[in-house]
């Protein structure tokens, strides 16, 4: 099934309400967006997403991206989210989406 322009601005807006700091993870966008798997939103992020806070959107467990893990580190990291061996505490700083 195709992904609707509404569908796209709503994890565009989920996305960008993310709050400096905090993090949501692939599964928690696709739920709150009504989708049925996380990797269409990994595919809305890798083809809309260069003017959003993409740091803040973590793999399962916390995991980092794995194109970009320096980077979002480092990003994350200005924010103050600790990043340990490529995860984050989501139980720390996951953002509730609902």
């Amino acid at each position: 099934m195709a992904t609707s322009e509404a569908q796209i601005e709503h994890v565009r807006a989920l996305i960008a309400g993310i709050p400096p700091g905090r993090v949501v993870t692939y599964g928690d966008l696709a739920a709150a967006a009504g989708l049925s798997t996380p990797r269409t939103v990994g595919w809305i992020m890798r083809t809309d997403s260069a003017d959003l806070p993409w740091h803040r959107v973590v793999g399962a467990g916390g995991r980092l991206a794995t194109g970009k893990p320096e980077r979002q580190a480092r990003l994350l990291a200005e924010e103050g989210v600790p990043v340990r061996d490529g995860r984050v505490d989501l139980a720390a700083t996951r953002f509730p989406l609902s």
